[in-house]
């Protein structure tokens, strides 16, 4: 028997309180551009350095990064830390071809089944999370979109595939212990909001048909901010917020102090806290924050004010018995707790810096880069269309996701393919290898600060 909502916990087949508390696996089964240091979207980098390295060499590649980006090693250290949850981020094309639609690609689970069975093997439980859905849920690159338009929510067809998707991945996990449960769409952002809450009634109704005892954990609508979409309380589901603090992104200013003309202290990261599980609250239900972390910089000063953010957001999270994911737990350096280093960093970590000073990854950037040049563009924007308001973030984040992070990032897709040319066989593998554990650096304030925590 797996875990179950019983009220406001999730509770064993004992009934004991499991609070589930772990990190998220980003960068793996759905690639992300400062996770591993590409640009532009996981699926237009795939086919530029397909192009170059060729089929069989690609495959090669991406088998091996797949393989050594997370091993028994490395759930050895999270079983180590304390760590009794791991979200696991999985892009749909691994799963079901655009070009065979609802045919379910046997083979693509094979990564999955091998991570969900070693974390089981220690006592750790696994979330499966669909990241990236066909047509993408939202409006950004960690959706696999390539453009800025969450074209799932205007086509019933990609909802379709995403229904026989969870059916297929319910029918494979339902005797599972060790899957927690299923977070079937990672932060959604219909528009509209019409969309949104039919879908999830069809959706948790073709599950439940399908696996009646795993418990769902469902983002609400607007990056999983918004829980107005929900009609009713399913039963045995969790509704998951995302509580990202602004005083920790890359453009977040000191701590305590102020973030683009707003204050940020403990008390507002609590009362941030407060509406975005207010819902969860309102209706008795656990509350699992399945995603939350800073960006850290390099900067000593700045770090250090960044685990502060993180120490205080655990205490919160503490005093109101929430669970949550850390995000995320291997990267090329922004957030991880360990990350990559050696050959591949050798190689491509001029090209990352380039993207920095870009600003063309829209996690990482403060918006700021390049300046001196866009600022013109901005202003005539503002002074051209002032009640120009997009959604989800408004006019500045939109001009800057189709500046920065699709024209920027799609123009640079050439330049990062063309590294992995004239490589060999063995240095393909070394490039891959460099995610390894053995082979990546440990975050050790991080890490201490989380296993501190853990140990309470």
């Amino acid at each position: 028997m797996t875990l179950r909502v019983s009220g406001s916990h999730l509770v064993d087949e004992e009934g004991t309180p499991v609070r589930l508390r772990g990190v998220g696996l980003g960068g793996w089964l759905n690639m992300e551009n400062f996770v591993t240091g590409y640009p532009a979207n996981e699926s237009s980098m795939r086919a530029a350095v397909r192009e170059v390295l060729g089929d069989h060499r690609y495959t090669l590649f991406f088998e091996r990064l797949l393989t050594s980006f997370f091993t028994e090693a490395d759930a050895d250290f999270l079983r180590d830390l304390g760590i009794n949850c791991v979200r696991i981020p999985v892009n749909y094309r691994h799963l079901e071809s655009d070009d065979r639609p609802m045919e379910i690609i046997e083979d693509g689970f094979r990564h999955l089944d091998r991570v969900i069975r070693i974390l089981g093997e220690r006592g750790i439980y696994s979330v499966i999370d669909l990241h990236a859905l066909p047509g993408a849920q939202n409006q950004h690159w960690h959706s696999d979109n390539p453009t800025h338009v969450a074209f799932f929510w205007q086509h019933r067809h990609f909802q379709d595939r995403v229904i026989n998707l969870w059916e297929a991945i319910a029918d494979r996990y339902k005797d599972n212990r060790w899957v927690a449960g299923y977070n079937p769409v990672n932060e959604p952002g219909d528009p509209t909001g019409r969309v949104i809450g039919p879908f999830y009634d069809r959706l948790v109704k073709a599950v439940r048909a399908v696996d009646p005892d795993h418990v769902l954990f469902l983002d609400g609508n607007t990056y999983s901010t918004d829980f107005s979409i929900f009609r009713e309380v399913y039963e045995n589901t969790v509704f998951v917020c995302h509580d990202y603090a602004l005083a920790g992104l890359a453009h977040g200013g000191p701590y305590p102090g102020y973030t683009r003309g707003e204050w940020c202290d403990r008390n507002t990261l609590e009362q941030t806290f407060l509406k975005r599980t207010q819902f969860q609250r309102e209706t008795g239900t656990p509350i699992w924050v399945g995603e939350f972390g800073p960006v850290y910089t390099g900067d000593p000063a700045v770090d250090e004010q960044r685990y502060q953010v993180l120490r205080d957001q655990l205490e919160i999270y503490d005093a109101y018995n929430a669970g949550w994911s850390l995000w995320t737990y291997k990267d090329v350096g922004l957030q991880g707790l360990v990350y990559a280093r050696g050959p591949y960093m050798e190689r491509f970590g001029p090209f990352i810096e380039k993207k920095a000073r870009l600003g063309a990854d829209r996690w990482g950037s403060t918006m700021e880069e390049m300046a001196d040049v866009l600022a013109p563009l901005y202003r005539l924007i503002e002074s051209e269309f002032p009640s120009w308001d997009p959604y989800p973030w408004g006019q500045r984040y939109q001009v800057d996701d189709l500046l920065r992070h699709i024209l920027f990032a799609q123009a640079l897709l050439p330049e990062y393919a063309e590294l992995f040319r004239g490589l060999d066989d063995d240095e393909l593998i070394a490039l891959a290898d460099s995610f390894a554990f053995a082979n990546c650096v440990r975050r050790e304030p991080l890490i201490e600060l989380l296993a501190e925590n853990l140990r309470r």
